[in-house]
């Protein structure tokens, strides 16, 4: 979201997370240009609608699709990569969505999409809030050898404190 920001684009999103034991148990995002606000805790995910005056106009439960196919796939518009595109590809999405920040996480929690691939650098402070509307919503971000995201990581052999590994988000049923 910071390079929709910088770059003047209208979908970057400010997110608030609270991270528990290294899961994010609660999560809110917002895009103040476009009015999306999502947030997610234990189990309830909701579309948030705003007004002119930035208030609260009304309030929608969401939820993951099933599994199934076609498969919609997000993917970052800033921070695309040839191991995206490979998996994209193999995967045989019939939609793909190129979209900025931490909304990806939240158009599959909004039933919008079924899979995030993000096989780039991203820091905790970047998907913590939109992973937490994600599972609030029913599904799961997962790293490559198939294990939830855990938050809170610091002392990384491999990488500075908060990096995330790369990872795949998906809606409930969607075998990667």
């Amino acid at each position: 979201g910071t390079k929709e920001f910088v770059n003047r684009r209208t979908d970057f999103t400010v997110n608030i997370a609270l991270v528990r034991h290294g899961v994010p148990e609660v999560g809110v995002v917002f895009a103040p240009c476009t009015g999306r606000f999502f947030s997610g805790r234990a189990g309830t995910a909701e579309a948030i609608d705003i007004d002119g005056d930035y208030r609260i106009a009304g309030r929608r439960p969401i939820t993951v699709r099933a599994g199934g196919t076609p498969l919609a796939v997000v993917a970052s518009r800033s921070h695309n990569t040839p191991e995206t595109e490979a998996f994209i590809r193999d995967l045989g999405a019939t939609e793909i969505v190129s979209i900025g920040s931490s909304l990806k996480f939240c158009l599959l929690a909004a039933a919008e999409a079924d899979v995030y691939p993000r096989f780039g650098r991203t820091m905790e402070w970047d998907t913590a809030a939109g992973d937490a509307v994600l599972r609030a919503a029913g599904g799961m971000t997962r790293t490559l050898d198939g294990q939830p995201l855990v938050y809170g990581k610091r002392n990384q052999a491999n990488d500075t404190d908060f990096a995330n590994p790369y990872f795949i988000a998906t809606g409930k049923g969607v075998e990667v």
